[in-house]
């Protein structure tokens, strides 16, 4: 499977560099776009890679899949081009608190039978809340997300400091780029408008901390998830880089768990 990356900062290297090392997956990163070429001119000579500004361009090259690693501004003005032509994978996912947005990308998807496949990130268990919310037996999910105080504010913290509690609509407008979790347990749960978010920040943790718990007739499912961060990137959640990476794999495979 030949991939093409938007973008080319940490999980896009990762991707890239993951994909690289392990050549008995058949995959291949073959084509980037960029906004600055020259920028990333050594990083596409040292991998082979073929960079684009022109997106008609980089969806016409030899690419079967497009991972989108942007942010969600390039998502809005993208995806709409990117369905028409290829399926997708997309990290930005808050992009979809636009309801009307993620229903006409359903839409178009169909229309053009393409996938958009949105991979699970920093977070797990999306699995059990999809299932049950499927089968008409989940009632409430509820998420705490607990972070380095430097991460979510500018104030001094001596302990911990309740930044935000609300639902996932809200979280992901307050904090864009650090809640792309309750927007997939909105996804795959009760909706974004009922999911529970408390956001905390915390100067006695040095990692991303996610509690979550869903409750229905099913009985009831709680997770904690640790987030380490990538070596090369403190900002970025190395799980939420692995999943991508997964999500590529599990396309391709003809038995599929969960």
């Amino acid at each position: 499977m030949n991939i093409g990356i938007i973008g080319a900062g940490a999980i896009a290297t990762y991707v890239v560099e993951a994909i690289a090392g392990n050549p008995s997956w058949n995959m291949h990163v073959q084509s980037i776009y960029v906004r600055d070429r020259k920028k990333y001119a050594d990083f596409a000579t040292k991998n082979n890679i073929v960079l684009y500004q022109d997106i008609d361009a980089f969806l016409d090259s030899d690419i079967d899949m497009v991972v989108e690693a942007a942010n969600i501004e390039a998502v809005e003005t993208l995806l709409p081009v990117i369905v028409q032509k290829k399926s997708v994978v997309i990290i930005s996912i808050g992009v979809f608190v636009d309801q009307a947005f993620l229903t006409n990308m359903k839409e178009e998807a169909k229309k053009y039978d393409n996938k958009i496949y949105l991979p699970s990130g920093a977070i797990g268990g999306l699995d059990i809340i999809q299932h049950a919310q499927k089968t008409n037996t989940l009632s409430t999910v509820t998420l705490e997300t607990r972070k380095p105080a430097h991460t979510l504010t500018n104030e001094r913290v001596d302990t911990e400091q309740v930044v935000f509690h609300g639902t996932a609509e809200q979280a992901i407008k307050e904090f864009p780029k650090n809640i792309n979790v309750a927007i997939a347990l909105g996804l795959a749960g009760v909706g974004m408008k009922d999911t529970e978010v408390k956001i905390i920040a915390d100067s006695t943790v040095e990692r991303n901390h996610h509690t979550i718990v869903a409750e229905g007739t099913f009985g009831k499912a709680s997770f904690q998830i640790e987030n380490a961060s990538l070596p090369s990137n403190a900002n970025t959640s190395y799980l939420a880089a692995m999943s991508v990476v997964g999500t590529l794999q599990k396309t391709n495979e003809y038995i599929q768990i969960g």
